[in-house]
């Protein structure tokens, strides 16, 4: 691993403590937005990264074109960095794929010379606390620095001091499985080699495995979206390819989201583009399906359902039914955290999906973040815990936010002006189906300003009837 600074190891003094850095944990947009605000207000970061490269997530998902502008997806920050080095800002109108947001921004960013020092990648945070101190303890504990452990990709292990921390980590890497109640169904893990989780690149690097078969997307957000048109060109290029699509909701108009009304145009042409490829019967839907199992059949897997349902066999099965956040880090702080949507308590009414439709997200930074633990904080999708409605410019404010209250700018920090649009996702129910986070950004507006317009179109009144994928069971 390459050395980091203030390893713990002997005794400490104060004012050893006051140069400590902050750690941010993620190199991912959020994350590096974090270390650019920092490095704005004199503190230095230091960014633990557990892939060998910036940005895996995102390179993840690089085939993916995101339905917001650039304008909208760069920070402020990091941008003005950019720009004292020259660098040549993309047309603020186009719409970049995730692979764009890397090479033209992203990674530019990270190889800034008042960036790169900050980075270290391939270290893995295996665990935060104070030092000398566990949970149970409170004397002292305000005063003593934060202690992360740290792996590298070798094993080697490593501790690392910090004043403050920023865990950007995301959630990408935590996806929720198929099973309707929060579990991985019956023979999730088992077939694992039938079954692919977020926005598999069918049309490029996975061509191969999805072409000229029958392939089951489980999801109802803007992921299984993306999912579905990409198996639709797919089918046309290769005739044998089938696309079966299976949500848990029903099939109503605001399954497709806001269409026309969305304030973010092409957010709404997914469902759009997706409901007129059911009209069609080009996708075939198994709509109300609550997954229990999935077994083998033959060559394929068939997928059970509550109520007797049986759906295939198919040969692939993509599941896009949203992201969870790890916690298994933060063991041993204390946080005050929503027993349903696992986001800081502060937090969870302005983003809970059991609550909120149509509705905006009240503007919200530090004070909404913060913990019980001191200079602690969660920014990014993670931040949302398992609610669906997380936008990339959220993530930026937070991080300007959050910068501010670590320097003691609490002024700055609560100046939080941001007004998002809606989410496109119309129903309070069966909300577990949710596409992937961050792959989306909002504009900002004044505090004052008006609320925007609803963005969601009309529910039907009529269910959509079309012949679905269900088979009776064998």
């Amino acid at each position: 691993m390459t050395p980091v600074p203030h390893a713990a190891a002997g005794p400490r003094t104060d004012a050893d403590d006051a140069s400590l850095p902050v750690a941010v944990i993620g190199a991912g947009p959020v994350g590096l937005a974090a270390a650019a605000h920092l490095l704005a207000r004199g503190e230095r970061p230091l960014v633990l990264e557990a892939s060998a490269d910036v940005t895996a997530s995102v390179r993840a998902w690089g085939h993916v074109r995101l339905f917001t502008p650039w304008r909208y997806a760069t920070d402020a920050a990091a941008t003005a960095l950019l720009a004292d080095a020259g660098w040549a800002a993309p047309d603020p109108e186009a719409y970049p794929t995730g692979t764009e947001l890397v090479e033209r921004y992203l990674a530019p960013l990270a190889a800034l010379p008042a960036v790169r020092p900050h980075l270290r990648l391939g270290a893995r945070v295996t665990g935060i606390t104070r030092r000398g101190i566990d949970k149970m303890r409170t004397a002292g504990r305000e005063e003593a620095p934060f202690v992360l452990a740290v792996r590298d990709a070798d094993g080697g292990e490593a501790r690392v001091l910090a004043k403050a921390v920023i865990d950007a980590s995301g959630t990408w890497t935590t996806p929720n499985p198929l099973g309707a109640d929060g579990l991985p169904a019956l023979g999730e893990a088992a077939l694992a080699e039938r079954i692919a989780y977020g926005i598999p690149d069918v049309l490029g690097a996975d061509r191969a495995r999805y072409a000229d078969r029958t392939v089951l997307v489980a999801g109802s957000g803007a992921s299984a979206f993306n999912a579905l048109l990409d198996l639709a060109d797919l089918a046309e290029a290769a005739p044998g390819t089938r696309v079966v699509w299976l949500t848990r909701r029903g099939l109503t108009g605001g399954l497709f989201g806001g269409g026309e009304a969305d304030q973010l145009p092409e957010r709404g042409a997914l469902g759009r583009r997706v409901r007129a490829l059911v009209e069609r019967e080009v996708v075939r839907v198994a709509a109300g399906v609550r997954v229990t199992a999935v077994r083998r059949a033959g060559q394929g897997v068939t997928v059970h359902g509550e109520g007797d349902v049986v759906i295939g066999p198919v040969d692939e099965v993509i599941v896009a039914t949203g992201f969870r956040p790890d916690l298994s880090i933060l063991g041993e702080l204390r946080l005050a955290l929503d027993p349903a949507v696992e986001s800081p308590v502060e937090l969870a009414p302005l983003i809970d999906p059991n609550v909120h439709s149509c509705g905006t997200v009240r503007p919200h930074g530090a004070a909404e973040l913060a913990h019980p633990e001191p200079n602690f904080y969660v920014v990014g999708s993670k931040s949302y815990g398992r609610a669906p409605t997380f936008l990339l410019l959220t993530g930026y404010e937070q991080a300007r936010s959050v910068a501010a209250a670590i320097v003691g700018d609490w002024a700055a920090a609560r100046e939080v002006r941001l007004v998002l649009p809606e989410t496109g996702v119309c129903s309070t129910a069966g909300l577990a189906d949710r596409g992937g986070a961050c792959c989306g950004t909002a504009a900002t507006a004044p505090a004052d300003a008006a609320a925007p317009a609803a963005c969601c179109a009309p529910e039907p009144t009529q269910v959509i009837r079309l012949a679905t994928a269900t088979v009776p069971r064998p």
